[in-house]
């Protein structure tokens, strides 16, 4: 195969530029993310039920839905929360299910979970496919002389129809404002004057709103379509409908028995912004599976012609794009690899000395890399920090750098150009079984990170696929197109003359090498105990899943008490919004209270989510770290409005933690049981104990304790006596709230109908006992405090589940500390102050564990693959003895590695992980370059000792430049400051540390070992 290469090198290069340009055209579509999305595959439910407590909700609507939706094929967890007026329902399938299929099961499942419910009227809505990273932008709709209920309609009815028609939207969450309503408030002294019972008023306006069809008929050779139209457009004939005939036989109409009006739902949240009050803003979801570069540019393109339909004098403000962070992320990568490239360019020119042998060298870095995003394209592999943190240049040069640093010092043994030709496709040869075995080193163990699953797989399964597909692309370059090119562009004839630079490094390294030569002993001990040191150390990191990446906004989730008024807490959050804006670095400040019209994550009105988006850091004055403009802004909150809990995350951190752990924060620990007082009583315990380990903090539990509710129990023999039925007494109490009846369509808008009892007279069980109730026989009016028991109770505001199970969960995050460390202190910590009764448990949960299943996961996995590369290594070198030697590289690799975190202050995570990784590839490559030399030198007759050194001596630039590349190629990534840098760091830090202590360990102790232990080296290589 090599010789046709070597037949058809033009035709070769043409058809690698063509795939080249290929290639070119294919990467604009690769999707373009911040970081991996980690979403499992989840459908959610939501059931709106107004008016009810927690704990009926929790009995009436998400018991029955929980034991409808149970035995689906591939669900992995079933969990709820139930709210006053709000059940949501999460059902978790493993990552290998198809959603549309899964959603199709949960949809037929629904019919029957309907008729299991027992309230009436209740709507089951199954929530839009998105993920937890769906929010991909938001903005507010404002408009002078418009109120928040006008600007509400508009962004339902005209702004989110036009925005779901883009490509990569699948809905809308509308905050803000109030959903518009056809109302009767009822006036009960009119109702009474005219005999005019509650159930009367609700049968006439839903069977006055009505249309039918009645076929079609013939005639005079045309088809007729018959049409009866009963139906309501505006207030004046919702007004007009008749009730029932007065004696004297005039018609009582709806107007006369209340008041016919707009008005409003009721509110179970609210939007603020920068404290200027409530705004109407939306919510734009990415469809699942969908590129958010796409859906923007698409959106972007849109929003000329939506903002021409808006009335006059309404705008759209866009004041949150995913765009930015990732353009400010995709930029940081952008940045790392240029830098990279040029230093590895530098690096190459300064070891090799030779301009036109860099350039032939540096070439396979656009290849490789326009190769490896056309095959992120096509494997639907977005690009992120993650997946292109790991391509290191100095990796993907290595191969080329092998074949051209041949060619150029054999090149003096020739004299013209087909000649050098021949001799160039005659090195590569040589040196392919070489070339081909370090790549597939560097491959090999990048294989136990495709073995992850879960969480982790999802997150740096892309990595390491990126990065085999670079190295095999780059080896595919270094076979097709290097020695062509180096035929083409090198100069022949000449002799090869090491640099300044290598011959200046070789001059301290030679009395250093012959230093060690005589001081065998003390150089092996020393060694040793430098990986003796590294194990201790590495005891010491601590550990973490990944680093926390700056996203350039904060998410403060703020907590007063469940029975605050909604009213109430807005004009606390006003107030934090103008502390916060206060801080200059704040570009603006949004505020969610409550439930939003998706209820993606359903939250009392004493709940508020305030993102707080900031200006660039470089204009930062409170602080210069996150951390401290925390801080410095948390103070002012609890010095300002100590009435609240405050918890710090940011918003992508926040739903990945709640995608995790099922909470806003980076622990969760549920305690599972059923007493609601009980769990509530551990939860306080556990909280206190928390409190106490040293790195916690927003330490509270996500029950927010109880509010009043006012009960309304029918007395049966009351009422069965004096005539009232229960359906009479239930209808009266959804009317203080507004019952809502049948939807009216009216100016491309649905408007649903509203019954209720005018605002503020009903507030008390006195009140509610005064309300009348006609007879059914109708001979009169009863008192509702005549057949019902009314009293004023405490309960819950939130009830949680999990495996059909109730739970509480506290949740904390963790600042100043390592994760795993704060985890394992805590659990102690726990054990020790809280006991659970018999029929309880607590399970932990966050990112920790995904942590613990990676490292348990490659555990097993990595073993394995570092014995396939002992075999490997027994195989190129053909023997047990000079494998073994190379292989005691990984552990001194390892060891710069850890202390390299040491010394920077990291943690273990996931990302210092695989840097480990590829740090044992390269660290491999470079002990087989010194031991194939030192068998050549013993096979031409020299002794074990002396070849050790002189191979050492011989391979010297080599080495170095296969370390210096490798690691000059991270230098950016580790040293970076730009936005998401702190993502890649780890593994960055890993590489360059190790690389430098297993050049050390390749240069002088590996020689000294080969000397001292290398006695049968060569054995099987002369047989």
């Amino acid at each position: 195969m090599l010789k046709r290469i070597q037949a058809h090198s033009a035709f070769i290069l043409t058809t690698f530029l063509l795939l080249f340009l290929g290639g070119l055209t294919l990467i604009p579509g690769l999707p373009v993310e911040p970081v991996p999305d980690i979403s499992p595959q989840q459908v959610m439910v939501s059931v709106t039920a107004p008016g009810l407590a927690a704990a009926e909700v929790e009995r009436l609507i998400t018991f029955p839905l929980e034991a409808s939706l149970t035995g689906l094929p591939e669900v992995t967890d079933l969990r709820s929360v139930s709210r006053s007026g709000v059940s949501v329902v999460y059902l978790q399938f493993s990552d290998s299910s198809d959603i549309h299929l899964d959603r199709e099961r949960v949809s037929q499942r629904l019919q029957a979970a309907r008729d299991m419910i027992p309230v009436p009227g209740v709507t089951l809505k199954m929530g839009p496919l998105a993920t937890g990273m769906g929010e991909i932008m938001q903005m507010q709709i404002a408009g002078a002389g418009y109120d928040l209920v006008q600007l509400n309609r508009i962004m339902n009815w005209t702004v989110v129809p036009q925005l779901k028609l883009i490509p990569g939207v699948v809905d809308v969450n509308v905050n803000g404002g109030a959903e518009e309503t056809f109302q009767l408030t009822l006036n009960p002294a009119r109702m009474m004057a005219h005999g005019v019972a509650l159930r009367d008023i609700i049968q006439a306006v839903d069977s006055n709103n009505i249309s039918s069809g009645g076929g079609f008929v013939s005639a005079q050779d045309e088809q007729r379509v018959i049409v009866g139209r009963a139906r309501i457009h505006s207030l004046a004939e919702l007004g007009a409908i008749p009730v029932r005939m007065a004696r004297d036989g005039r018609a009582i109409r709806i107007r006369d028995l209340g008041q016919v009006e707009m008005g409003t739902r009721t509110r179970l949240g609210a939007v603020t912004r920068d404290g200027r009050g409530e705004i109407v803003n939306g919510v734009v979801l990415m469809q699942n599976g969908a590129s958010s570069n796409a859906t923007l540019a698409a959106i972007k393109t849109a929003l000329p012609a939506i903002k021409k339909s808006l009335p006059p004098g309404v705008t759209l403000d866009i004041f949150y794009t995913r765009h930015k962070l990732t353009r400010e992320t995709t930029g940081t990568v952008k940045e790392n690899l240029i830098y990279g490239a040029i230093l590895v360019f530098a690096v190459l020119y300064l070891v090799l000395g030779d301009l036109r042998a860099t350039f032939v060298i540096i070439s396979v870095i656009p290849a490789a890399l326009i190769f490896a995003l056309t095959g992120m394209r096509v494997t639907g592999v977005s690009a992120n920090l993650l997946s292109l943190g790991a391509i290191d240049f100095g990796m993907i040069v290595d191969s080329a750098l092998v074949v051209v640093e041949h060619i150029i010092v054999a090149r003096h043994q020739v004299r013209d150009r087909q000649a050098f030709h021949d001799l160039a496709h005659d090195i590569l040869r040589r040196v392919i079984k070489p070339v081909c075995f370090a790549i597939l080193i560097i491959i090999l163990v990048y294989l136990p990170v495709l073995t992850l699953q879960g969480v982790e797989g999802k997150m740096f399964r892309p990595m390491a696929q990126t990065v085999i597909m670079a190295l095999l692309a780059s080896l595919l370059y270094c076979v097709f197109c290097i020695p062509a090119l180096a035929a083409i562009f090198l100069r022949y004839g000449i002799e090869d003359r090491e640099t300044r630079l290598v011959r200046r490094l070789r001059a301290a390294y030679e009395p250093a090498l012959a230093w060690c030569a005589a001081r065998t002993r003390w150089v092996l001990v020393a060694t040793i105990s430098v990986f003796c040191v590294s194990i201790l150390l590495a005891a010491r990191l601590g550990g973490e899943f990944v680093p926390k990446l700056d996203e350039g906004a904060l998410l403060v989730n703020t907590l007063r008490l469940p029975s605050a008024a909604l009213n109430t807490v807005l004009r606390g959050v006003t107030e934090e919004e103008r502390i916060l804006r206060n801080f200059p670095e704040v570009e603006t400040v949004i505020s969610n209270t409550g439930t939003s019209a998706i209820p993606t994550d359903p939250m009392g009105t004493g709940e508020t989510d305030t993102f707080i988006f900031l200006k660039p850091r470089a204009t930062w004055r409170t602080a210069r770290t996150e951390a401290g403009l925390v801080a410095k802004m948390n103070a002012a909150l609890q010095d300002h409005l100590p009435d609240a809990a405050y918890s710090w995350t940011q918003p992508i951190q926040m739903r990945m933690d709640d995608l995790l752990a099922g909470t806003r924060t980076e622990l969760a620990i549920s305690i599972y049981g059923n007493d609601l007082t009980r769990l509530s009583r551990l939860a306080a315990e556990t909280v206190q104990a928390l409190r106490d380990v040293p790195g916690a903090a927003d330490v509270s539990s996500v029950s927010e304790g109880t509010m009043p509710f006012i009960h309304v129990d029918i007395n049966r023999d009351a009422a069965a006596r004096l005539g009232i039925s229960a359906n009479d007494i239930t209808e009266t109490v959804e009317a203080i709230g507004g019952r809502i009846g049948t939807a009216i369509i009216a100016d491309d808008a649905i408007i649903p109908t509203q019954i209720r009892f005018a605002a503020g007279t009903v507030t008390s069980p006195e009140d509610i006992a005064r309300l009348m109730i006609r007879r059914a026989d109708g001979g009169g009016w009863v008192k509702m405090g005549e057949v019902a028991h009314i009293q004023q109770t405490e309960g819950p505001s939130r009830i949680d589940r999990d495996g059909f199970r109730r739970r509480v969960i506290v949740q904390a995050n963790i600042r100043g500390r390592d994760v795993a460390g704060f985890v394992a202190a805590a659990r102690q910590e726990v054990a020790r102050r809280v006991v659970l009764p018999p029929g309880y448990h607590m399970a932990w949960h966050g990112a920790f564990e995904n942590l613990q299943s990676a490292v348990h996961r490659l555990a097993i996995v990595l073993p394995i693959a570092l014995i396939l590369m002992l075999g490997l290594l027994i195989s190129a070198l053909s023997s047990l003895r000079p494998a073994l030697l190379v292989f005691c590289n990984l552990p001194i690799a390892a060891s710069g590695g850890i202390l390299a975190l040491t010394l920077r202050g990291m943690p273990f995570s996931i990302a210092a992980g695989i840097g480990f990784i590829a740090l044992f590839g390269v660290a491999v490559l470079n002990g087989v370059v010194l031991m194939t030399q030192m068998r050549i030198f013993q096979k031409g007759g020299m002794g074990v000792a002396q070849s050790a050194f002189e191979a050492a001596r011989a391979r010297f630039r080599p080495v170095i430049a296969t370390a210096a590349v490798a690691s000059f190629g991270f230098l950016p990534m580790a040293f970076s400051e730009s936005a998401g840098a702190e993502v890649d760091k780890p593994l960055a830090s890993v590489v360059i540390g190790g690389l430098i202590s297993s050049t050390i360990l390749t240069l002088f102790v590996l020689p000294v070992a080969c000397a001292r232990w290398g006695g049968g080296l060569s054995r099987r290589g002369d047989a």
